[in-house]
């Protein structure tokens, strides 16, 4: 039987930090907006970014590895590109709707997206599309049938126990975007699973491993995002 949490907000991002910064936009994995992103998010944002947290469930989340199956099979990839499309220009007008005030359009525009585990999928096609400037994928790659251009610089977090952890399609993927010339950094965290990042999911969690691609993860956005 689905078990489904209502999340807060339903299909509207959330938004933390400054706007005016450079954007963040987190995208979560098959379990949904979980409560242990905005915490994630609010860290983000004491860095010193404007972070957009997305709804890709339409108010649906879970805490159940079958219902998160679900949720993800069910997803509609309209919705869902859309959704991160809206995410990415919220964060573009510095969390204004419409566009901005002529005061502020000298903000910070460039725009970071991290992704997890189905959200890393998701946040690497955006960057194919060429609306970031930077990407964080955890446990997530592309399969040969889209081997597009990568064109903004990439981190990778990879499990050591997952479907994206130290096998040949993940070892493909990271050799097809250095042929691509796309700057690309990959850690591969032992003892882990392809959800290690995500704290509501207790029992999932690993702290270390956790804590060490946050400070990476923070670091590379720092760097790649600064005008």
């Amino acid at each position: 039987m689905s078990q489904f949490i209502d999340i807060p907000s339903p299909g509207w991002p959330l938004t933390f930090g400054v706007p005016g910064n450079a954007t963040v936009v987190l995208v979560h994995d098959r379990f949904g907006r979980l409560p242990y992103l905005e915490s994630y998010a609010t860290a983000i944002a004491s860095r010193g970014f404007f972070v957009v947290l997305p709804d890709l469930f339409n108010g649906l989340a879970t805490i159940d590895e079958p219902s998160a199956d679900e949720l993800a099979g069910g997803m509609d990839p309209g919705f869902a590109q859309a959704t991160l499309d809206d995410a990415i220009e919220l964060g573009r007008n510095h969390g204004f709707e419409k566009e901005p005030a002529e005061s502020i359009r000298s903000a910070n525009s460039r725009v970071g997206v991290i992704g997890f585990e189905l959200g890393g999928r998701l946040a690497l096609q955006m960057a194919q599309a060429g609306i970031a400037d930077a990407v964080v994928s955890y446990a997530g790659g592309l399969g040969e049938n889209e081997s597009g251009i990568v064109p903004c610089p990439v981190l990778l977090h990879y499990s050591d126990s997952g479907e994206w952890g130290t096998g040949w399609e993940a070892d493909a993927f990271v050799s097809r975007l250095k042929e691509m010339g796309t700057p690309v950094t990959r850690h591969t965290y032992l003892g882990t699973n392809d959800i290690f990042a995500n704290a509501t999911l207790v029992e999932r969690l690993n702290k270390n491993a956790a804590a060490l691609a946050f400070a990476r993860s923070t670091n590379f956005l720092l760097e790649q995002l600064a005008e």
